[in-house]
């Protein structure tokens, strides 16, 4: 793998850093960029991997402390092995080599019997991900997210970033699909709201889950599942994500995003992650980045004891 990857300085936190996934059980990986729109730069999110990697590098010198969010240190007894192998060697502006790049690397993770986390990235780089899951369906998605992203096609790219659900929703091997956030414009219109209900699509606002707690999402996902949460960052409040470009009041607090996370990883099989949509630029004292790896910490907590 280590052709497709720029090493980076500081891996992510409890992962060695490392191109051979060999034994490893869970492997991280950066996917700067995805498949661009037509006059809308993506180049914004170049540095989301690395920046939400140094969030946490205090954090890392004291992996056997204590942590309560998951009762225990961060990987349990230590016989959770993660890697981090790196950036994804991807270009603003080449959409379909982004997307092979994204294809491949993940595809080699999930054959290696590893689970596949990518940090991207805009929201198009989890339809090349999601691709790359094919063997391991029937699968469920859950995406946290405060838009839908049924759009057919935007400025003529129907595989840009408001096209992510229903180019999913298309794919053999995805069998439903859980959408937690969604609130405000949305990003759709009444077609692409009918159209993903048509489909079966379970929408659970971001008011439903306040009112009903992760229950108002956890009830539409079957026990024993297959499971893959795609995780953009504008599905929590702007109170404590401002780094994300279409901000949007009403989303999840960390604490439900992390209860979100623990149950599914009780409930189901998590075979893979991805956190997209964090602007470092506009993240201007840091708090934002170490919540969205703080989020991705727990995911590998969640892992490591499962």
């Amino acid at each position: 793998m280590p052709t497709m990857f720029e090493p980076v300085r500081v891996p992510f936190i409890g992962a060695r850093k490392e191109t051979d996934i060999a034994d490893a059980d869970l492997v991280v990986f950066g996917a700067p960029h995805g498949t661009p729109y037509r006059d809308i730069n993506n180049e914004q999110y170049a540095g989301a991997p690395d920046t939400l990697r140094c969030a946490l590098e205090e954090d890392a010198r004291w992996l056997d402390h204590w942590d309560f969010d998951l009762g225990g240190p961060l990987l349990g007894d230590g016989s959770f092995t993660v890697a981090d192998v790196g950036n994804l060697k991807t270009s603003p502006l080449d959409g379909s080599g982004n997307r092979h790049l994204i294809k491949e690397a993940t595809t080699q993770i999930v054959d290696s019997g590893a689970i596949p986390v990518m940090i991207g990235g805009d929201d198009s780089t989890p339809i090349p991900f999601i691709e790359a899951l094919a063997h391991l369906g029937p699968l469920t998605i859950i995406q946290v997210d405060a838009h839908i992203d049924w759009r057919d096609e935007r400025r003529g790219e129907p595989l840009g970033f408001s096209s992510t659900m229903r180019r999913a929703s298309e794919m053999k091997h995805v069998e439903k699909l859980i959408q937690i956030g969604i609130r405000g414009p949305g990003s759709a219109r009444r077609e692409e709201v009918e159209t993903a209900r048509n489909w079966g699509a379970e929408i659970v606002t971001a008011r439903e889950l306040h009112r009903d707690g992760i229950d108002a999402a956890m009830k539409h996902l079957e026990s024993g599942s297959n499971c893959m949460i795609t995780f953009d960052c504008d599905g929590l409040d702007p109170g404590i994500m401002p780094a994300v470009m279409a901000p949007t009041p009403g989303g999840l607090s960390y604490t439900q995003a992390i209860d979100l996370i623990a149950a599914v990883v009780q409930k189901s099989r998590l075979v893979a992650f991805d956190m997209i949509e964090f602007v470092p630029q506009r993240d201007l004292n840091g708090t934002a980045a170490f919540t969205a790896a703080r989020i991705l910490a727990n995911v590998l907590g969640c892992l490591a004891r499962k």
